[in-house]
């Protein structure tokens, strides 16, 4: 007996040693682990896609709930991309043309973009050589890296200059003749405003261009020609589009960053959603959407809107109410709005969202409603690492940090001086003495708001910051494109300027018309949330049934006639429909669409495409009688949610399905 329990007793011991052991080596194990991927993320969302993200089941099997989220739009199955010049007397451009034309772009992402095209579009009107033109927000900004300078800070001018060859002759500086007269200013420039018509450059711009074979143009307005354009100038029009989609290639950096973020998005073989908020600090200064905001926020929009009236942009006063401008959908809708439709349309609270636009106007505090109900909402931050990034950008020379000086102490002598001028007595007891500041409180670009009335020049930091900004947008720009849904939280509605949803659905709607793209009536959403403001995460169901008629229809043909209506009029970017499109439908199938309605109206303006371009439907009437099993499964949910919810005003007790959709703490 007693020489087994010396038995047991020495097993223990083993068999604890060898715990121990593997305890050691497992700590090991993940100290390592730890330290080899400590760099390839920045927070664990994305690592987490593989594992988490599996709602859909096996992704090949396809079914009606998957195809009415992020199916193709069959009604505008037809509509295929084709920018070709279509007139015999389209010419090639000679060398022995009116002169050269260069110019200087200042603005963001959206004006750059929109301005090239225009840029082109008027050097080929005037028969004139464009010189590539310079991109202020990169040349001003100091030491970023010398490999990518103007221009090819964004785009690749290569593929730029051979894709247009066709169209306009291009050459990446002025002859050395002509370029000491550039320094001495001895050229005529121009300030053309977007809406400047083609009128103004025969009329105004060419004899001067003949006279001195060189002008200049500043650009600030995104643009410098007029959106819609006569119909005998259709081949410009298409123009732009060859512009925009084919000639303006990001470089080769931008693009394969962007392209392993669609990839490490749609990993394990799930879709995903972009989202754009459309919160920039210009556009609800613009708008008068100050309010909407609280604390320094409402200031610095103020502010901004008091520039933009000494400047002229706007013609209206300071203060506006901005409840009564977002009620006319003229607010961007907020983070918290959009989660909600997109949580009545139907999306899983795992649908993956990438978050696109280098500035959030308010910080992340104002996407916490949004994250807190679709947890896998990501950025650019957590699909890149930081030296992935950094490649992007390239080597740049060193800028010391922005340090902030505090204002000088004042001496008794100057502190006593202020009491006595301070006024008569009796007067309230002096403040208690400042607290002191600490740095981690004046980081940030809003930290004059505080101490000065005038906002401060942009520091070395802050240029540099400026041109990075196009480099997030251009990535944010491709994944957008490339997403299997897209949802503008704000988008051009024919006043403003281009703005970055605008364009990443007027290039959705030339590529692939029929991808699911959302363009909502921000109006009629804004009077939808106001009917049922108390019961915002458990609506009744005649508001779901609302919500989802409105966005579905908004991603057919209802929507892209609407936005022909207001956004075309400002940017023709925004809509390249129909110079830039044609059909696969036959004049045969033509007549089977009824008159006046919007694929009448769609399709009635549009060629039909060459053979062999793309394939088509049968027709669009077959589409409208039989559909898919998409539209039909979603009549019959629509139907079911009508019955049940019929007459009714608020469901207090939601059903169990209701709570699988609207249920914030999923």
């Amino acid at each position: 007996m007693a020489w087994f329990e010396i038995r047991m007793k020495s097993k223990i011991k083993w068999a604890a040693l060898g715990g121990l052991v593997l305890s050691f080596a497992s700590i090991l194990v993940h100290l390592f682990l730890a330290k080899s991927s400590a760099s390839l993320v920045q927070y664990g969302a994305a690592t987490a896609f593989t594992e988490d993200l599996h709602y859909i089941g096996n992704p090949s099997r396809k079914g009606v709930a998957y195809r009415r989220l992020w199916g193709k739009v069959n009604a505008l199955e037809p509509l295929q991309p084709y920018a070709n010049p279509r007139s015999v007397s389209y010419s090639v451009p000679h060398e022995q043309n009116n002169g050269f034309i260069y110019a200087k772009i200042r603005g963001g992402f959206e004006k750059i973009r929109t301005s090239i095209c225009d840029l082109v579009t008027v050097s080929r009107l005037l028969n004139a050589t464009l010189v590539i033109p310079e991109i202020l927000e990169s040349t001003q900004s100091k030491g970023i890296s010398s490999k990518f300078k103007s221009f090819s800070y964004l785009y690749d001018e290569k593929q730029f200059i051979a894709a247009l060859a066709s169209d306009v002759i291009i050459v990446r500086n002025l002859p050395s003749d002509l370029m000491e007269g550039r320094r001495q200013k001895q050229y005529p420039i121009f300030k053309p405003k977007s809406s400047s018509s083609p009128n103004f450059y025969l009329h105004e711009v060419l004899p001067k261009l003949k006279n001195a074979k060189v002008v200049g143009l500043i650009l600030t307005d995104g643009g410098c020609l007029q959106s819609i354009l006569p119909s005998s100038l259709v081949e410009y029009q298409r123009l732009r589009c060859r512009v925009a989609f084919h000639a303006l290639q990001f470089r080769a950096e931008i693009t394969e960053v962007a392209h392993r973020m669609v990839e490490r998005l749609r990993g394990s073989g799930q879709p995903y959603l972009a989202y754009h908020p459309g919160l920039k600090r210009d556009t609800l200064a613009y708008h008068g959407c100050a309010e909407l905001f609280q604390d320094v926020h409402t200031e610095l929009i103020q502010y901004r809107r008091a520039q933009m009236i000494k400047q002229g942009i706007i013609k209206e006063g300071l203060s506006v109410d901005s409840f009564a401008r977002k009620w006319n959908g003229s607010c961007p809708l907020m983070p918290q709005e959009v989660g909600l439709l997109l949580r009545a349309m139907g999306y899983p609270p795992r649908t993956r969202i990438f978050l696109a636009g280098s500035e959030t106007f308010g910080g992340q505090r104002v996407l916490i409603p949004l994250r807190a109900m679709y947890a896998n909402s990501v950025d650019r931050t957590s699909l890149c690492s930081k030296q992935e990034l950094a490649n992007m950008i390239g080597p740049e020379t060193y800028l010391p940090p922005d340090l902030f000086e505090f204002p000088p102490t004042k001496s008794a002598k100057q502190l006593k001086e202020e009491w006595d001028k301070a006024g008569p007595r009796p007067r309230p007891l002096p403040p208690p003495p400042d607290r002191p500041i600490y740095r981690h409180e004046k980081e940030g670009w809003y930290g004059w708001i505080a101490e000065k009335e005038s906002e401060p020049d942009p520091s070395p930091n802050d240029l540099r910051e400026q041109a990075h900004r196009l480099l997030w947008d251009a990535l944010d720009y491709i994944v957008s494109v490339e997403a299997d849904a897209f949802f503008p939280g704000f988008d051009n509605d024919g006043s403003g300027w281009p703005d970055f949803s605008s364009l990443v659905m007027g290039h959705r709607l030339y590529e692939t018309a029929s991808s699911r793209s959302y363009r909502p009536d921000r109006k009629f959403l804004t009077k939808l949330f106001n009917s049922t403001s108390d019961h915002l995460y458990h609506p009744p169901r005649n508001w779901t049934l609302t919500v989802r008629e409105h966005l579905n229809k908004s991603t057919a043909e209802d929507g892209i006639v609407r936005e022909f209506h207001q956004s075309k009029q400002k940017s023709f970017l925004s809509h390249p429909l129909p110079e830039c499109s044609c059909t696969t439908l036959k004049s045969a199938d033509m007549r089977h669409l009824q008159k006046g309605s919007n694929l009448q109206i769609l399709y009635g303006q549009q060629d039909e495409c060459p053979q062999g371009l793309g394939q088509g439907l049968e027709t669009i009437g077959s589409q409208e009688i039989s559909g898919d099993d998409t539209e039909g499964q979603e009549d019959e949910t629509d139907i079911e949610l009508m019955e049940s919810d019929e007459n009714s005003q608020v469901d207090t007790n939601p059903s169990g399905e209701q709570d699988e959709e609207m249920d914030p703490d999923d």
